[in-house]
């Protein structure tokens, strides 16, 4: 290897250019960076909605790249034998790349750093994805934190670091090596005739998400602790799609947030703490890699789920039919647009779990198929956290009863409206959205009759809790 040698920039969930990390030291060499993408053995088994959104991303990011003189490079393939071969092709003596914390992902970096270092080439990761990297995180006896509230404690006067600028330019190599075409991936083809709809409602790309970031802290932080819990209401930052593709860094958005604060918005320190519980998530994956599959609790493995995903109830779940409006209205959101207001999460998941009691699983796995913001650290957390089984101080058996959800956060019934048809003389494009996205084989219609309650809200919360009770007894 000479110093001379190209930079293989392996690019995976941080498509952006500006406050890059690997990209910024790549840059700095002044030597060839070749910027490659792989369809590898992770992102095939990514779920319907975030493998067609990552699609996307890969595809407008490669216009980025080009636009400063670069270009994208694309490969299918497992991770480590498709490295191997663009390292033969190009004389690169370095492949670099963003750190990674799930499971999946660290054990297929672990492979590659080690199969490259044995074929002498440098292989090296960068932090990027997160605030804190999760080992510099310890508790006073060393140890990892088991509750969010003592970490935020811990990290919340860090100096997040400079912002990076963006390359204006990136040195090619002599010869560009050979790309597939992004076409022939077909990442979308499982989303069949719900990506036309979804489509209407994506935020792709660095710039987007920067405009995207300064319209909520330009109008909308300051009341964002008021509004958030509010699912009618456009109080959050939706910023969540951009962070799941790292089109913009989680640094940036803490930096605009503590600007917020400084400017006496007082919802900025309400926004920083979500940032952080995102830390919190990926702390939690990096000590405790099982929370991605398995109760976090151990005690909690022998609890009675119904583990059947073809029970009747579990179907009216998915398909936004369970007879309760605020259930159904959050899963229909999340058909229509591949995202959901937090407050629906916690009530879907808690039905879910807690009403029907089945296994947390089944709606990770749900939602992992359904989202576009899929993330996996978030999305193991908040099903652990909602279900009981996860990281949680809270000494009790939390359920949510969705009529109380409803006429707290939804008292004017807007969000109800907006996302289900059945019932309304008139009802809004949103609603109707929901039926042109569904598999046909649903068999589903706007003017059908809206169901009867799957479970009485309170009867479900007396079985759950009497479930729980038999269990611990």
């Amino acid at each position: 290897m000479s110093d001379g040698s190209p930079i293989l920039l392996w690019f995976r969930r941080d498509l952006r250019l500006a406050d890059h990390p690997a990209l910024h030291a790549a840059a700095e060499t002044g030597r060839p960076v070749i910027p490659v993408f792989l369809l590898d053995e992770v992102v095939e088994g990514h779920g319907a909605a975030p493998k067609w959104r990552l699609g996307l991303g890969v595809e407008h990011f490669a216009g980025r790249l080009e636009a400063i003189g670069s270009r994208l490079v694309l490969r299918r393939g497992d991770a480590l034998p498709t490295l191997r071969r663009l390292v033969k092709a190009t004389g690169a003596g370095a492949v670099w790349w963003t750190r990674a914390y799930d499971p999946q992902a660290r054990k297929r970096d672990e492979a590659v750093k080690a199969g490259l270092k044995a074929d002498g080439i440098e292989a090296r990761s960068f932090p990027g994805h997160v605030l804190n990297e999760p080992w510099t995180v310890e508790t006073g006896q060393g140890g990892f934190y088991r509750v969010y509230t003592p970490f935020w404690n811990a990290v919340k006067n860090r100096d997040p670091g400079r912002q990076l600028p963006a390359p204006s330019a990136l040195k090619a190599p002599a010869a560009w090596p050979e790309s597939d075409n992004i076409a022939d991936w077909e990442m979308g083809v499982a989303m069949k005739r719900g990506a036309m709809v979804v489509a209407g409602h994506v935020n792709v790309g660095e710039e987007a998400a920067r405009g995207r970031l300064a319209g909520f802290t330009g109008h909308r932080i300051a009341d964002y602790a008021a509004t958030r819990d509010f699912p009618a209401e456009d109080g959050t930052s939706r910023l969540s799609e951009n962070l799941t593709y790292g089109e913009i860094s989680v640094r940036a958005c803490c930096h605009a947030g503590m600007r917020a604060r400084e400017e006496g918005k007082t919802g900025a320190e309400t926004f920083l703490k979500e940032l952080v519980w995102r830390d919190f998530a990926y702390h939690l994956v990096h000590h405790t890699p099982h929370i991605v599959a398995e109760s976090w609790r151990a005690e909690w493995r022998s609890f009675p789920w119904n583990r059947n995903q073809r029970l009747e109830g579990v179907r009216s779940w998915k398909r936004g039919r369970t007879g309760i409006e605020l259930v159904d209205a959050a899963m229909r959101e999340m058909c229509v647009t591949g995202t959901m207001h937090n407050r629906g999460r916690m009530i879907v998941a808690s039905y879910l779990t807690k009403h029907l009691l089945t296994d947390w699983r089944v709606g990770l796995r749900w939602f992992e198929d359904c989202l576009i913001d899929w993330d996996p650290a978030s999305n193991a957390l908040g099903w652990q956290w909602t279900a009981g089984s996860g990281p949680d101080a809270a000494p009790y058996f939390r359920v949510f009863n969705p009529e109380t959800q409803a006429a707290k956060f939804d008292a004017d019934r807007r969000y109800r409206r907006k996302w289900i048809a059945e019932g309304q003389k008139r009802p809004p494009q949103t609603a109707l959205d929901y039926f042109e996205a569904i598999p046909k084989g649903w068999q589903m219609a706007p003017d059908d009759p809206y169901p009867e309650p799957l479970v009485d809200p309170a009867e479900g919360r007396e079985r759950a809790l009497a479930a729980y009770a038999d269990w611990k007894s």
